[in-house]
């Protein structure tokens, strides 16, 4: 059964045909600063705020920041997790994923099993999530110890998105990792696309609004940026542009 938030993830793939999603990491910067970064970003046309990171995203500060960032947004908030520490009452929803090309089986299987019993508890929405990292990994391919998709396999990459769709996930997400020097081949991204039936959204490496467009014409459901939000000054007039690059490119997807 799907919650309020994977409805509202749904709906707007329906009618914008994209999504733009503001990711925050927590250990990158200050409890003040990540909250007005999600404002901002929310004011600008963000349509979800993620929360989360690979290292250290987690405990009494991840806490205090997703309920600050809660208070200042209007567009749901959803965990982005790096670890089960990261599971959290004060947002509405988290991606409960599985690193499907992990060499671990913590990532698999043992972290997911561990953080059941408190998701329910806390009353969070799951959403089934398989999460595909690529070429260059960057930290969250080094800490989940990942078998990387190589840029130049888009036929391997749309053999793991499918394989995560048949396992049960509702959506797919792929990542060359925060700071990645640039996005994964628009090649890549529409194989990943072709093959599955679930809103699929990319991550790592978009730093431009065309970047975030050329992703969407490739047939991405939504694109994640975090980094380029992070280091920028003009926040607003950044996620302003790239949002009204993915909403275009969409439409001319149509």
């Amino acid at each position: 059964m799907q919650g309020k938030v994977e409805k509202y993830i749904n709906e707007k793939v329906e009618s914008q045909g994209a999504l733009l999603l503001s990711l925050i990491d927590p250990d990158k910067q200050s409890l003040e600063n990540g909250a007005k970064v999600a404002k901002l970003s929310c004011e600008a046309g963000a349509d979800v705020i993620l929360i989360g990171g690979s290292i250290g995203a987690q405990g009494e500060e991840f806490d205090k920041t997703t309920k600050m960032i809660k208070e200042n947004v209007n567009v749901p908030v959803v965990v982005f997790p790096g670890n089960i520490g990261a599971v959290t009452p004060n947002a509405d929803a988290l991606y409960f994923m599985y690193m499907l090309n992990s060499k671990d089986v913590y990532w698999l299987s043992t972290a997911q099993i561990q953080a059941a019993p408190v998701v329910k508890k806390l009353g969070i929405e799951p959403i089934p999530t398989a999460y595909i990292v690529l070429e260059p990994g960057m930290a969250v391919g080094w800490v989940g110890n990942a078998n990387l998709v190589p840029r130049s396999r888009p036929d391997l990459a749309a053999a793991c998105a499918l394989a995560g769709q048949y396992m049960g996930a509702r959506l797919i997400v792929t990542d060359s990792g925060s700071g990645a020097p640039s996005p994964a081949p628009l090649e890549l991204i529409s194989a990943v696309s072709k093959a599955v039936d679930v809103p699929y959204f990319y991550a790592g490496g978009v730093k431009t609004a065309q970047q975030a467009g050329d992703i969407i014409k490739a047939g991405a459901s939504g694109v994640q940026v975090g980094t380029a939000f992070e280091i920028d000054n003009n926040i607003f007039e950044k996620v302003s542009t790239m949002k009204k690059a993915v909403l275009n490119a969409a439409k001319a997807r149509v």
